[in-house]
């Protein structure tokens, strides 16, 4: 009798935590600092943010890392869809409340794909 051992691909929850572990060790690596991660407003409805990070300008850059295998139905940048952004913003406002003085913001997106890591800066906007 043959035995066959199937091995474990690994879960969404652990693709996506490697996916921002990889844009987390780039993005330090390019200078700016993380001041916070998976930021989770309170309630339901709000938002999260997969990292929060301090350019070495001083602007807060608010990431969203996506994580697909292929670049089928646009790929990892494409499926940051509208209704992602908003949730997005109002979990950076959220954020932003806290501070005395606000800083300059950006909202960018880290696309990881297979091996292949593309850093979208200003990928979208506030409004």
């Amino acid at each position: 009798m043959v035995s066959k051992k199937s091995i474990a691909q690994p879960s969404t929850k652990q693709a996506g935590d490697a996916a921002e572990d990889a844009a987390l060790a780039y993005l330090q690596q390019a200078g700016l600092r993380l001041l916070t991660r998976n930021y989770r407003t309170p309630g339901r409805g709000g938002g999260e943010i997969d990292l929060i990070m301090r350019a070495p300008d001083g602007t807060c850059v608010f990431i969203e890392v996506r994580q697909r295998q292929t670049a089928s139905h646009g790929g990892a940048a494409a499926s940051v869809s509208p209704l992602k952004q908003q949730r997005i913003v109002f979990a950076a406002r959220h954020y932003l409340m806290r501070m005395n003085t606000l800083p300059p913001c950006r909202f960018d997106v880290v696309a990881v794909q297979g091996t292949h890591l593309e850093w979208i800066k200003g990928a979208f906007d506030a409004c």
